[in-house]
């Protein structure tokens, strides 16, 4: 399901406050003088004397005055002091900022090359993530000795949806997206100014997909094209006026008449509510020309293009991902197993007398769309090798089949024919799938995305970051011969993440749970790219930069990557769920007075996603706050090997609360933890586990938070964007099968059973509960319904809402008031 874990400024904190009680009962005395909050709506008697009048009022002053402040709700006097504090420190960590993306470009005196970052950062008073660019000069010395020389200031880019360089890295497109009606912008950039811009007016299409799963933009070879994927135009909708329905429509502004609704179109669920259709467009940057790509299956929605390579004289084709909307489209954010496959259709241009390719004036909508991966389920993130020579991509084929949201990648290779024949193309295995691997070794391929240009100049050699266990990893993959390497260290527990390639070597970021990120350079040692090894270099950079407080506090805690054996192996099915699962264990680096601090367990959702060992602002400033932290990789987690993730389907509720069970067991007992001061925190499925938690152990647990929890898969089943998800975590693999939109007696029954609300009368712990109004993966409802049922028997239940979030909660003011808030609550109970 997966679900990103952790954690607006309430609206009525902008209205007058309301009276305290006792102030509005001397209202209800006719012989009272009206207080001043209400003299507006009375005149005062005409029988008293000014003078009176005066006196009076001075002493009903004096009494409003001396009345205590109107505190937020759910505060009193003694917690807004710790809520100011909190609040103060969580800003500090707030304001560290992510690198998105980077890229590496050719210096244009020669020597060295440059870098150009694109980072964002929380803006609290704005509610939005701001975006901006920092550049910089690569110089390299003697050695492996390397120099990054920062530009001063970093460019904000404001209303900037997305930019993309062109292969030379002499171009930069610009997408503004319009938050209106008003038309997308493209910008095209030249290293000093703007050489052209273009308003795409609605008619043509919608918003530029840029999120990371549907985006797709990709320059042609000569620079003059952009293949890109957008929302298709508005439907025409029928128009209605006073008599009746009107033929042939009218303008949208016309007073006389209005649109109607028309047929309701399906989207894509959590994160796309809204969002039309996406469907390939070609722009021709030369004359702005736009051109939707014809003869794509309407029940495809199209995503991730990339231009094949170019051939003198052959067609040009464009290589894109495409899902079916049949029978309907499930929710799809997080959700690997759905299945796709690669296309190929032939682009409407044609080769001017300049030899650049220019756009057709009449689309060619005869040439056929080709499904080139027709024998596998699954088929995503397309590259090209450097020289054309083939096609690789990653497949969630084991997801699709099994029906778990999430499980182990496969990756695969197309040998592209020079002869543009795309008929009976072979797809070649270049990493299985892991079913269990051996300690130590590769457990399997868990990549989420690959970079723009992942590849090294042997033109076969591929950089990738993937999970291993609870790090994340910096892998070289040799396409021809199928050879994994890992080549970030493999004596750090830290995690490694891939950012951009510069010629052969690397940079990436490193960071733990309790160290900021650090950006790191990664040279080739020696000539040979095969068997190669790495090192790394540190880059000072002024990018993650943060207070001395916030350091003070970090340099005091350390992190552990915790081995914990499975008990009851005999219940096993197969070797690799036996084998230990992981949990990174955060911690004070001597024991205070020999005293244990509070004990925080933090669980991801998904199930099938994992907790990596790199820096998460929520798990940094609730370390600082003097807790101790088990993050646990219960199995059914990425990056253990498939056998491990799929013992979990079927058996939620059971083997992953029992999994967390023996985690915090096992700090107990090796005396890192003690048992009196134990909170439980997690969002969406670690939001499952967290009420399931408080029912099934009520005594374990002194306080609990939970994020857009699933507490009822019974009431959830009928109104996710994901129902499939309720059967298959459920009945196991079978529950693909059983799925259906029609639940029986039977499968309700079973739900509820599987669900944390069958305990709830056992639960006594203090939950507070952050919930996204907008959420269409685990609505609303099953957290509210929870927490009223626990109110019903007299749990102390705290409620945060916010309005407009969806599951995620990643607005930056929901985020902050999320967080802060629990970590109020877990000082309450905890300290």
């Amino acid at each position: 399901m997966g679900i990103a874990f952790l954690v607006k400024l309430n609206w009525l904190s902008c209205l007058p406050p309301r009276p305290p009680p006792h102030l509005l009962s001397l209202t209800a005395s006719p012989h009272s003088p009206t207080p001043t909050l209400l003299r507006s709506s009375f005149s005062a008697p005409r029988s008293l004397s000014t003078k009176r009048s005066s006196s009076i009022q001075a002493l009903m002053d004096a009494s409003v005055s001396s009345l205590p402040k109107d505190l937020p709700v759910g505060l009193d006097a003694k917690t807004e002091e710790e809520y100011a504090s909190l609040s103060s420190l969580l800003q500090e960590f707030t304001s560290i900022p992510n690198i998105d993306k980077a890229w590496t470009f050719k210096s244009n005196t020669g020597i060295g090359s440059q870098a150009m970052f694109s980072i964002s950062q929380a803006n609290l008073l704005a509610n939005k993530r701001r975006k901006y660019v920092l550049s910089a000069n690569i110089l390299k010395g003697s050695g492996n000795s390397v120099n990054f020389q920062w530009s001063p200031f970093p460019v904000e880019m404001t209303g900037v949806s997305t930019v993309v360089p062109s292969p030379s890295g002499s171009k930069l497109l610009v997408v503004r997206n319009p938050e209106n009606e008003s038309p997308t912008r493209f910008e095209i950039w030249n290293q000093g100014h703007v050489e052209k811009e273009f308003n795409i007016p609605q008619s043509v299409h919608g918003s530029v997909y840029c999120d990371g799963w549907f985006e797709g933009i990709s320059w042609n070879s000569n620079e003059t094209l952009i293949a890109y994927v957008a929302e298709e135009a508005s439907p025409s909708k029928p128009t209605f006026n006073d008599s009746g329905y009107k033929k042939g429509g009218s303008a949208d502004k016309d007073c006389g008449s209005w649109k109607g609704q028309g047929e309701w179109e399906e989207d894509w669920g959590e994160t796309y509510a809204g969002k039309r259709q996406p469907a390939l467009f070609l722009i021709d940057i030369n004359s702005g020309q736009v051109q939707p790509v014809k003869g794509i299956s309407k029940s495809l929605s199209v995503g991730q293009v990339v231009w094949a390579p170019s051939t003198q004289g052959l067609h040009q084709y464009l290589v894109f991902v495409g899902w079916s909307s049949n029978p309907r489209k499930l929710g799809i954010k997080y959700c690997y197993n759905r299945p796709c496959a690669l296309y190929a259709v032939r682009a409407p241009v044609y080769a001017s007398e300049a030899n650049d390719l220019e756009l057709k004036e009449s689309p060619n909508e005869d040439s056929p769309v080709l499904n080139l991966t027709q024998s596998i389920s699954s088929a995503f993130f397309p590259s090209f090798s450097p020289d054309g020579r083939f096609l690789v991509f990653l497949s969630g084929r084991s997801s699709v089949d099994s029906g778990a949201h999430s499980a182990t990648d496969s990756l695969h290779r197309i040998d592209w024919p020079v002869n543009g024949q795309l008929s009976s193309l072979k797809i070649i295995d270049v990493i299985p799938i892991v079913q269990s691997a051996e300690d130590g070794c590769f457990p399997g391929f868990y990549c989420s995305s690959f970079i723009p240009n992942p590849w090294l100049s042997d033109g076969c050699t591929m950089i990738v970051s993937s999970a291993w266990g609870s790090s994340q990893v910096i892998l070289s993959v040799n396409v021809l011969s199928g050879d994994v390497s890992r080549i970030s260290p493999t004596d750090s527990n830290f995690s490694w993440n891939l950012h951009a390639l510069d010629g052969d070597s690397i940079i990436a970021v490193f960071s733990s749970p309790v160290d900021v990120p650090q950006i790191k350079y990664g040279y080739l040692v020696g000539k040979e790219i095969k068997n190669a090894a790495w090192d790394w270099s540190d880059v000072s950079s002024p990018i993650f930069r943060c207070s001395a407080k916030v350091n003070s506090l970090l340099s005091s805690r350390q992190f552990t990557i915790l081995k914990i054996p499975v008990k009851d192996v005999s219940e096993c099915l197969t070797k690799g769920a036996c084998k230990p699962f992981e949990a990174i264990f955060v911690s004070r680096q001597s024991k205070k007075n020999d005293v244990c601090d509070p004990l925080i367990v933090v669980l991801h959702g998904g199930p099938h996603s994992v907790s990596l060992s790199g820096f998460a602002k929520s798990y940094a400033f609730l370390s600082s706050l003097g807790y101790s932290l088990l993050i646990v990789n219960y199995r059914g987690s990425l990056g253990f090997g498939e056998e491990a993730l799929q013992s979990l389907p079927g058996k939620v509720g059971s083997q992953d609360v029992n999994d967390v069970i023996t985690a915090i067991d096992h700090v107990i007992d090796t005396g890192v933890a003690s048992p009196s001061k134990i909170a439980v925190i997690g969002g969406s499925h670690g939001g499952f586990l967290t009420t399931h938690l408080i029912g099934q152990a009520p005594d374990k647990f002194v306080a609990a938070a939970a994020r857009n929890p699933v507490c009822n898969i019974a009431s959830m089943v009928g109104i996710t964007d994901i129902p499939d998800w309720c059967y298959v975590e459920t009945y196991g693999v079978e529950g693909k099968t059983k799925f259906t939109e029609a639940p029986s007696a039977e499968d309700l029954a079973l739900f509820h059973s599987k669900s944390p609300i069958s305990h709830i009368s056992k639960v006594k712990t203090p939950i507070i509960f952050v919930l996204g109004a907008q959420d269409l993966r685990v609505p609303l409802s099953n957290g509210l319904q929870y927490a009223r049922a626990l109110k019903e028997k007299g749990v102390e239940v705290k409620i945060l809402m916010f309005p407009n979030d969806v599951h995620a909660i990643e607005r930056p003011q929901s985020d902050y008031e999320g967080l802060l808030n629990i970590a109020v609550w877990f000082n309450k109970y905890c300290k």
